[in-house]
């Protein structure tokens, strides 16, 4: 994984994310409702999320992608790999796309993208994956790709004074292949 390919779909590429992509990743993240999808509590500043970018080159235990409209060229989110478990084969992700471009089947079609690359070059065994029971939306489009629902972690997040459960969900790739 020391190399982050890009992979192009219908509508959509994924390329490395770089520092390129610093000023559209710092904008998708002062949007509230992309924090609260993502259960994300922490601020970011300008310059963390430049390092940050920057930084993506050079790591060889996750992936890292800027989704691209494929048509524009505009930043349409991010998708990253990790908590890859070379000994086991396992890796996780997130995913969060930009407003203007949810609820279009960007984030099915760059899973679909992602999950190829896993199981077909990388060779991993599974794919796991938190959502947030607020967010159906979201395991909606992971169910469309494969994603079975594991378990649930009850109360995992706290957002705005309220508890809120993460499901767990995961899909093999022996189940990917037959799908």
């Amino acid at each position: 994984m020391a190399t982050t390919p890009t992979l192009t779909g219908e509508r959509i590429r994924l390329v490395p994310l770089g520092p390129e992509h610093a000023e559209a990743v710092f904008e998708s993240l002062q949007e509230p409702e992309s924090a609260r999808l993502t259960g994300t509590h922490q601020t970011f500043t300008r310059a963390a999320i430049d390092a940050f970018c920057a930084s993506r080159a050079a790591q060889d235990d996750r992936l890292d992608w800027a989704i691209e409209d494929a048509a524009s060229g505009e930043y349409a989110g991010g998708l990253a790999v990790n908590e890859v478990d070379e000994d086991n084969e396992t890796a996780g992700f997130r995913i969060d796309l930009v407003a203007t471009y949810r609820g279009r089947g960007l984030g099915p079609e760059a899973m679909e993208l992602m999950l190829r690359h896993l199981f077909e070059a990388v060779g991993v065994h599974r794919v796991g994956l938190e959502v947030y029971a607020f967010n159906p939306r979201a395991q909606r489009s992971y169910e469309k790709c494969g994603f079975v629902v594991e378990g649930r972690v009850r109360g995992a997040l706290l957002w705005q004074g309220e508890r809120v459960d993460a499901i767990l969900m995961g899909l093999l790739r022996a189940d990917w292949l037959r799908a």
